[in-house]
């Protein structure tokens, strides 16, 4: 199980550093906030999608707050509470400044749109989290194609499930979850 830990975590930080790479900085900022934990808050973030028109695909819950990829991020910090840490860069999918908010069990990575930061990733990086559909990071590619299906797209160690523009990446340690990401249609 520390392996799949340490797996997961080393795979996030090296998708981190994919997401960023190529944008180079003088202006990189990084601040550590200690070892907040997660706010308790079960108001729905999702209904400010909903209201909008925009397509949720598949959402992430935690603590009663639903995340989507595409949400804007500032309806959800105060619901979140304080991430572990925060990084900010040059976005290189659009003008603007592109956030990683790391948190104990997961990330939500954002894009700039205009004046708003967007949800463009998130990541699970342990098994204290699950997807909606109740898969964590303890389950076996034969337990998330039971749960999700056989309609996905099979490349390089990772299935992925389509859903209204947004894309559930499950990436894989042979037949092990080692990590499992939300990406927005942006990330393509």
């Amino acid at each position: 199980m520390k392996i799949r830990k340490i797996l997961a975590i080393t795979l996030s930080v090296c998708m981190m550093g994919c997401a960023f790479a190529g944008c180079g900085s003088d202006n990189a900022a990084e601040t550590s906030k200690g070892d907040a934990q997660n706010a308790e808050d079960k108001s729905s973030a999702s209904d400010d999608a909903e209201t909008k028109g925009e397509s949720k695909g598949y959402v992430f819950e935690t603590g009663g707050v639903e995340i989507a990829v595409d949400m804007d991020m500032s309806t959800l910090e105060d619901k979140l509470g304080e991430p572990v840490s925060y990084f900010e860069e040059p976005s290189c999918a659009a003008q603007g400044i592109a956030k990683l908010y790391t948190y104990a069990s997961y990330e939500v990575d954002t894009y700039p749109d205009g004046d708003k930061d967007l949800v463009a990733s998130i990541i699970l990086k342990d098994d204290n989290v699950a997807t909606a559909e109740g898969i964590d990071l303890s389950m076996t590619k034969a337990d998330v194609v039971e749960k999700y299906g056989e309609d996905y797209e099979e490349s390089e160690g990772c299935i992925v499930y389509a859903k209204d523009g947004m894309k559930l990446k499950f990436i894989l340690d042979g037949e092990n979850l080692a990590a499992i990401e939300y990406n927005s249609a942006v990330l393509d």
